[in-house]
């Protein structure tokens, strides 16, 4: 390496400049150097050093083959502590610890080959350590005037600081990471077990699948069949590391043609550390531009790119706040409403049994009148709140909007007064939409009342309806839009309109331009939240002084619109079935088995699922299961249905809940098939309901089973009736031996008893407190509480209740007053004699006890 010296006659010739560097070079003395004076380099050689030590992207020259190095100021940056005695240095020299790398890239640029790399990791030397540095690497081959190659030039773009920043950026805002990541590519967005999820425009262009076919067959059908399963094997391992998933694999475009994507995905994760989705992007790498091209075009679009990813920042940062938002008010709504709803429930229902009692009273009948008006009031506000939070249990059909329009005009003139001119606009050949017919109506009246505020009372309200298309221009520009057909629905008023910073706010819960106590400033938030949730679109358009349009964009349907059912207006009646009720708040059930009771029924009770279960297995005749939806333990509602379903066919079902959750609400929509019966409920609306669902499930067993009557094979409705006449007797069986209890129910149902069975004296009080037991059979030595003392229990709970003891334990026999012992082993012959001695014996007196 030359030392620095005077200007010599052969370093006087350089005319270029170059900075710091520059000047270096032209001070350094060459002639030591393989590369000789620099009155002896080649023209190419000289000119090459002068475009390096000029440009304000860092470049490092490597000539001849011993790889000298020349580079400009900004790449002395990267040489770090190596600079300056790096310049006229050897690269294996300088960069020993990358020499491995350096070697491999040179020789390929001393071929003639382009080499460019991306957030290329290289670890050097610095200070005395290690440190890993992020480059972006273009290695270009320098040729003489004879065209051979005289040497290779490396652009360095340093990226260590852009990574550091992301990684700092991703501790705050982690979807935000995940779009920054994703550049340059097709973006896609996957659910936690790798589902495309909803529209995914982009992925839809390149591969030509639509919505259905990526949802239904998965991604993994567009790409190679040779790619499939290696890419399967690092999704799922990048899956269980909650890391970044990278790979490359052949996908097939929308005109068949396969072509080579590098993937990068980053997992979205929760508090808790749990993966919510998939955020990525597959960029297409079959082709790579020139590196000076790729470098050209970064610099020249840098500082645009910047500013529209900051602005795009701050758009998808507004964007999670009100997801976030949402979110919370959804969950608290919801644990509102459920509380609050079996509140109203007790309330309700205790009024309306209480109406009985004070008949004929009109004092107290008024006072019972408003008080139930206060519990419907309640009721439609918890209403209100869970249609904001999209957390309503939506009961959609097949409907042509302008008949409730059309319906409406009486109700909606008797609404705004007669200070209002109502006119009505229909387009013709309107289309079916598929949508709640009751929140519709809703809709339309809170959009006409609000109109009226607006009017002060005078003035005109236009209800047009008409088809409408949106396309994906608008799509694009507007959150959870998706283009298509839809029906549009306008309410436009000549009120007094309203500024952009209050139509920023109009459909936020609460906010209310009225006076104090003239509104709870719902009505609008209810309608925006009943629209999204059942997948259209609402646009508000008002100004100061020129009154408001409000159009709902309802999406169409291809189906015939449904038929009306008429509402059975007739007298309230009861029934005599038997109704299986399973609801875990003791206040509520209380209030429903009397109600219930009070129309006749015959009615058990479950607290939960599971108690519920032991009722439904012991063979007890039940017409009609009546559950909350909602409710503690493992085994849930819908899957207690399908059990009762597997094990009484003909059984019908009724659901009531105040809050849903996602049991049997999907997509805002309840499932097909499923009766609800939201709560707060009348007692007219819970007798109505019970015989509609009732009488719907003995038609449909009448039509798959001829010959049942009421639901129930003729044969099995004599044996009910029967057991009816002479009065139930249902025995409990308490055994923990599965092979005993086995054998000795079957002789019991032989016997023609009823049997519910328990394994424990904790089971056994869940039965016992569910179905109406006549005979207790239990085993004296139990786990847990001994039988002596659930035979107490049960006869505090139930004080007519016969016991036998089934025991091996023959010495407490005479400790046993008050009950029937059966000594095992025992046959059938024993066991029927015992249950006969125990139905004979007397009644046991109030308060008598087990010894």
């Amino acid at each position: 390496m030359g030392q620095l010296s005077a200007r010599t006659e052969a370093t006087a010739g350089w005319p270029y400049g170059g900075g710091e560097c520059g000047r270096r070079i032209r001070e350094l003395d060459w002639s030591a150097n393989p590369l000789g004076p620099i009155g002896s380099w080649s023209l190419e050689l000289r000119a090459t050093v002068a475009n390096i030590v000029n440009s304000p992207v860092a470049k490092v020259l490597m000539w001849g083959p011993e790889h000298v190095m020349l580079y400009n100021d900004a790449y002395s940056i990267v040489a770090g502590p190596n600079h300056p005695q790096a310049l006229g240095g050897t690269v294996p020299g300088i960069w020993p610890e990358i020499w491995d790398w350096n070697r491999e890239m040179l020789a390929a640029g001393m071929r003639g080959e382009l080499r460019s790399y991306r957030d290329q990791i290289l670890v050097l030397e610095r200070n005395g350590y290690a440190e890993p540095v992020t480059f972006d690497l273009f290695y270009t081959p320098v040729y003489e005037a004879d065209g051979s190659i005289g040497g290779v030039m490396c652009t360095c773009i340093d990226n260590s600081a852009r990574i550091a920043l992301e990684a700092d950026v991703a501790a705050s805002n982690k979807r935000f990471r995940t779009a920054m990541e994703a550049m340059h590519g097709v973006l896609w967005t996957n659910s936690a077990d790798g589902r495309m999820l909803g529209e995914q425009p982009a992925w839809a262009a390149l591969t030509g699948q639509c919505l259905e076919e990526y949802q239904d067959y998965g991604w993994a059908q567009a790409v190679h069949p040779d790619d499939r399963e290696p890419t399967i094997v690092a999704w799922n391992a990048a899956v269980a590391a909650k890391a970044m998933f990278v790979h490359e694999h052949r996908v097939r475009r929308h005109d068949g043609e396969w072509r080579t994507f590098a993937i990068r995905g980053l997992p979205v994760l929760d508090e808790g550390d749990t993966i919510i989705e998939w955020v990525g992007v597959h960029s297409d790498i079959t082709h790579q531009r020139a590196a000076e091209e790729t470098l050209r075009e970064l610099n020249a679009t840098l500082e645009a790119r910047v500013i529209a990813e900051i602005d795009e920042r701050r758009q998808a940062e507004v964007k999670l706040a009100q997801a976030q938002k949402m979110e919370t008010v959804g969950k608290l709504t919801g644990g509102v409403a459920h509380d609050f709803n079996n509140l109203l429930q007790v309330i309700s229902g205790n009024l309306q049994l209480l109406a009985k009692d004070v008949s004929g009273n009109e004092r107290a009948e008024a006072r019972l009148t408003n008080a139930l008006a206060g519990v419907t009031r309640g009721s439609k506000l918890a209403s209100q709140l869970l249609a904001f939070g999209r957390r309503q249990a939506l009961e959609p059909k097949v409907v042509n909007v302008s008949r409730f329009v059309r319906g409406m005009d009486d109700m909606l003139r008797r609404a705004i007064g007669e200070g209002i001119q109502l006119e009505t606009i229909v387009g013709g050949g309107l289309w079916n939409t598929y949508i709640d017919p009751v929140q519709v109506e809703n809709a339309i009246l809170n959009l006409a009342i609000n109109s009226r505020d607006a009017m002060d009372g005078q003035g005109r309200l236009t209800i047009e309806v008409g088809n409408a298309h949106l396309d994906t221009e608008y799509a694009l520009t507007h959150d959870e839009v998706t283009p298509g057909q839809y029906v549009m629905l306008a309410v436009s008023d000549t009120g007094t309109g309203m500024s952009r910073e209050i139509i920023d706010k109009v459909f936020e819960p609460f906010f209310s331009t009225k006076g104090e106590g003239k509104g709870s400033g719902l009505g609008l938030s209810m309608v925006y939240g009943f629209v999204k949730q059942s997948g259209g679109h609402i646009k508000i358009y008002s100004e100061p002084g020129e009154g408001t349009t409000i159009k709902l964009y309802l999406p169409r349907s291809m189906e015939s619109e449904d038929i009306e059912v008429q509402v059975d207006n007739g007298p309230i009646v009861g029934g005599t079935e038997t109704v299986l009720v399973v609801e875990d708040d003791e206040e509520v059930r209380a209030t429903v088995v009397e109600m219930l009771t009070d129309l006749g029924y015959r009615v058990l009770k479950a607290p939960d699922a599971g108690a519920a279960l032991i009722v439904i297995e012991s063979g007890v005749p039940i017409d009609l299961l009546f559950t909350d939806v909602v409710m503690p333990g493992t085994l849930k509602s819908p899957e207690l249905a399908r059990k009762a379903r597997e094990r009484l066919p003909c059984i019908a079902v009724l659901f009531t809940s105040g809050y849903t959750e996602n049991s049997i609400v999907h997509g805002g929509k309840l499932d097909a098939g499923v009766e609800l019966l939201s709560k707060p409920y009348t007692r007219e609306a819970l007798a109505r309901r019970l015989r509609h669902v009732i009488a719907n499930q003995r038609q449909r067993a009448g039509a798959e089973h001829p010959g049942h009557t009421e639901g129930r094979p003729a044969h099995d409705q004599q044996v009910v009736d029967g057991a009816r006449a002479r009065g139930p007797r249902t025995v409990l069986l308490v055994e923990d031996d599965p092979l005993i209890r086995f054998n000795t129910g079957e002789m019991l149902e032989d016997a023609g008893y009823v049997v519910v069975e328990a394994g424990s004296a904790e089971d056994a009080m869940s039965a016992l407190q569910t179905a109406p037991i006549d005979i207790l059979v239990s085993d004296i030595n139990l786990p847990g509480s001994s039988g002596i003392d659930l035979a107490s229990r049960a006869r505090d709970l139930r004080p007519s209740i016969r016991i036998v003891f089934a025991s091996g334990d023959t010495s407490r026999a005479g400790d046993i007053d008050g009950a029937i012992f059966l000594a095992k082993p025992y046959g059938s012959g024993e066991l029927t004699q015992a249950m006969e001695d125990a139905i004979r014996s007397p009644a046991p007196s109030t308060g008598s006890r087990l010894s």
